[in-house]
């Protein structure tokens, strides 16, 4: 597994404003779902990615085929797809996004090459994580559920 320090993750999370998710699903049992929606719910904006439900509406948003359909800037792109999928979206992430900030993969999806070309761009890449397991984590949100945050605070 990919190390990254808390510092380094809370400073991609507080710095992100806009997320296209790429693979992004319909069904509300399905991660990519949950994962988009919580962080709409945390005040992100997010731009659903996925051909199959392209024109629909997601959290507010209409669904996009492809990356090339957005039409406003990206921060972070967050990919639900498998990691031999990672190549051509990381290639137009960087072909469309002059100002893009992070990719994103999530747990169980790296690609090393892809990432040390994005890398090479400037972008900050995360492997094999999740943005909002590494959100409650980094924030103190997982102290409801009995886990240790390290994050020490009064609220219940």
């Amino acid at each position: 597994m990919m190390t990254y320090s808390d510092a380094h993750l809370r400073n991609v999370l507080k710095s992100t404003k806009t997320v296209a998710v790429v693979g992004v699903s319909m069904n509300p049992v399905r991660p990519s779902y949950y994962v988009a929606r919580y962080l709409d719910l945390k005040g992100y904006t997010i731009i659903p990615v996925n051909p199959g439900h392209a024109g629909k509406t997601l959290f507010g948003a209409e669904v996009k085929a492809a990356l090339e359909d957005i039409t406003q800037p990206v921060d972070m792109v967050d990919i639900f797809r498998r990691s031999d999928a990672v190549p051509p979206i990381v290639d137009a992430a960087l072909a469309h996004f002059p100002d893009l900030k992070t990719i994103w993969m999530q747990i169980g999806v790296e690609h090393p090459q892809a990432a040390a070309k994005a890398e090479a761009r400037g972008v900050t890449v995360i492997q094999n994580r999740c943005p909002k397991i590494e959100y409650q984590r980094l924030f103190g949100e997982l102290r409801m559920g009995g886990f240790a945050t390290g994050v020490i605070s009064s609220k219940l």
